[in-house]
């Protein structure tokens, strides 16, 4: 049976939930819910299981905190014989407005710690969900943004967004990055686009 890794970068305990830097986990819960299935706490991490269409497919939310995102990572790929091109991380990004998002399939950690540390231990041949968080802080501040609390407003821009990704989780895993991105990076710029009703949405989803 075919393996494939998801992961939602974030930080363990209640004080970082609904933070902007725990999107990656928020991303998770939400796949995790459509798909009726409980997180349980393992090594390195919390783990939940599925499978779709004899695909199995493993949920991770490391519990290494942010800075060792990549232990949890290269442990798991390891221990269930995973290649590195099913492997999926999804990390919240300042480079992104608040909404939107990119799917890539390789490339840069783009400044991000988390994805700093999973490049330090595997490489960056590995694809990656950036989250847009937005980057509405003074100069110095960036630490405090990224570790602070969602609004309900911004929590009702990011939800979009959230449902979206539940539907990029599944296709990565059916039919794979390239087709993935090319039917979904073009739902990820902005709201108006948003407005557009992927395979599986329903309106309800988009308001």
């Amino acid at each position: 049976m075919d393996k494939y890794l998801i992961v939602g970068l974030g930080n363990p305990g209640s004080e970082y939930e609904l933070t902007r830097h725990n999107t990656g986990f928020m991303v998770l819960d939400a796949f995790a819910k459509a798909s009726n299935i409980v997180f349980e706490d393992r090594r390195y991490g919390f783990v939940a299981e599925t499978s779709l269409k004899g695909r199995k497919v493993f949920l991770l939310k490391p519990t290494t905190f942010m800075n060792l995102s990549g232990n949890a990572v290269r442990y798991w790929l390891n221990k269930e014989n995973i290649d590195q091109t099913r492997l999926l991380v999804i990390s919240d990004d300042v480079a992104l407005p608040l909404g939107q998002f990119r799917l890539k399939g390789a490339g840069s950690n783009g400044g991000h710690n988390g994805l700093g540390h999973i490049q330090q231990l595997i490489g960056q041949n590995y694809a990656r969900l950036r989250m847009g968080i937005g980057s509405d802080f003074p100069r110095g501040m960036q630490v405090d943004w990224v570790l602070g609390r969602y609004s309900d407003e911004e929590l009702k821009t990011l939800q979009p967004s959230i449902d979206l990704c539940v539907n990029i989780i599944k296709s990565f895993v059916l039919a794979g990055i390239d087709i993935t991105m090319n039917q979904y990076n073009k739902l990820g710029k902005g709201t108006k686009t948003l407005n557009l009703k992927p395979e599986g949405q329903t309106p309800e989803t988009q308001k």
